[in-house]
């Protein structure tokens, strides 16, 4: 099994949105991902608590998939693009892992 974490930093403001705005609206195309992209055994997305410390990214992706190869078709499936593009627009960082256990 292959777990890949993913961590985003987001802009203040972009595409007509607040931070906050933005994280809902990511959070909610990722976790959709898994009813278009049956590659995904698992995901969680979480936003970062408004009491959590200011230099924690703002949001958290956990997946799991069978293997790397699962993986990478999830990395270039048309779905997950679509919300990669989107989050490459308003991101200020990001951070990921992929291990196996």
């Amino acid at each position: 099994m292959i777990k890949h974490i993913v961590f985003f930093g987001l802009a203040d403001s972009a595409e007509g949105k607040s931070k906050a705005e933005l994280a809902e609206y990511i959070k909610l195309e990722l976790e959709n991902l898994i009813h278009l992209i049956p590659e995904i055994k698992k995901i969680e997305v979480g936003i970062n608590s408004h009491n959590a410390p200011k230099t924690n990214y703002d949001l958290a992706l956990y997946t799991e998939f069978e293997s790397m190869e699962a993986l990478n078709i999830y990395i270039e499936h048309p779905e997950h693009k679509k919300v990669a593009d989107f989050v490459g627009k308003v991101r200020t960082t990001r951070a990921a892992v992929d291990y196996e256990v």
